[in-house]
């Protein structure tokens, strides 16, 4: 078993009130992270695991193993190169484990799929020269991703570039409106609902979990998430994106289809927001906004999030993840 498995290991922490309905400052609930202690890691079990609509089997330590991706639906992408699947040596982890082989993604992590390949490997780049950064340094992920962008060769940045952008996006998250939302916890570094518990309000966040907690813990790349954001969230944030009304009723910016296309799927190089995960974006927007991604293209986005607050970047990313990819 490699190391990083246990660094990766799942770890499970109630979501804090407070956190779940902070409104200034960091948006804690888009940055979810492990509080709880590694746990041991328990002895290996022999049994071969299935997931719904796949003949492949793994072992549970299988698919804890972020050099050897297990792959349950290798008819769903084309041929993947090794970096996808098997990493590209010591500490470069396989893209297809975080990133899932449909490029699909889960919400700690971006969904690659159909992504201009100059923009991934600009923001390889970024990261590997400290221009890219998480405004919650504790968010596990980013820090991964950090570390392999440092280690990774630009052909292998290249290659899985040229990889994610050829696949084809498809619908991966369910959107829906709501007061109230199934009490949750981190696992790993995604919230999952907890069962049998009484729901609570779900305030001014947005809290995206699994359709399937099993399918999702087993990294099943055929199993996508539900968003649950606030009511007249979408509407909200369409009139943002399409008319550059701000919600908080502090004036007017950019409207976000002049630069990401009519349709939010992208423009040129410009990436699509359409069907990406919403708390991923609000983590990009509150990150813009805060000047930890200083990129060559960041610079484009300053007048636009400099007056934001949490209800716009909630409504945008409700409004652009609810739009077909």
């Amino acid at each position: 078993m490699k190391p990083f498995v246990y660094l990766l290991a799942a770890l499970c922490m109630p979501l804090p009130a407070c956190a779940a309905n902070q409104s200034g400052g960091l948006p804690v609930w888009a940055y979810p992270i492990n509080l709880a202690a590694p746990a041991a890691p328990a002895a290996p079990d022999p049994t071969p695991l299935r997931v719904s609509g796949s003949d492949v089997t793994f072992t549970f330590a299988q698919t804890r193993d972020p050099y050897n991706v297990p792959d349950w639906h290798p008819n769903n992408h084309p041929a993947a190169p090794e970096i996808v699947l098997k990493g590209g040596g010591p500490g470069v982890l396989a893209c297809g484990y975080c990133h899932l082989p449909n490029g699909l993604g889960r919400p700690e992590n971006a969904n690659l799929a159909g992504l201009p390949a100059d923009y991934i490997v600009q923001q390889v780049a970024d990261m590997k020269n400290d221009l890219r950064k998480s405004s919650e340094p504790k968010m596990a992920p980013p820090g991964l991703m950090h570390s392999i962008a440092k280690l990774a060769t630009e052909e292998q940045v290249r290659e899985a570039a040229k990889y994610f952008s050829a696949l084809k996006p498809t619908p991966w998250i369910r959107v829906v409106e709501t007061v109230t939302v199934p009490k949750s916890r981190v696992l790993g570094a995604m919230y999952v609902a907890i069962e049998g518990e009484p729901k609570e309000l779900l305030g001014m966040r947005i809290l995206e979990v699994p359709e399937n907690t099993r399918q999702q813990e087993l990294r099943d790349s055929g199993s996508g998430f539900v968003a649950y954001v606030p009511p007249r969230s979408i509407k909200r944030g369409e009139v943002i994106a399409t008319l550059g009304v701000l919600s908080s009723g502090k004036g007017k910016v950019t409207p976000c289809v002049a630069c990401h296309g009519a349709d939010l799927r992208g423009l040129g190089p410009v990436p699509a927001l359409a069907g990406r995960s919403p708390s991923y974006l609000v983590r990009q927007l509150y990150d813009l906004q805060q000047g930890h991604r200083k990129g060559p293209w960041s610079p484009l986005m300053k007048n636009v999030v400099e007056n934001l607050d949490a209800a716009d970047m909630v409504a945008i990313a409700a409004y652009a993840s609810s739009r077909a990819p």
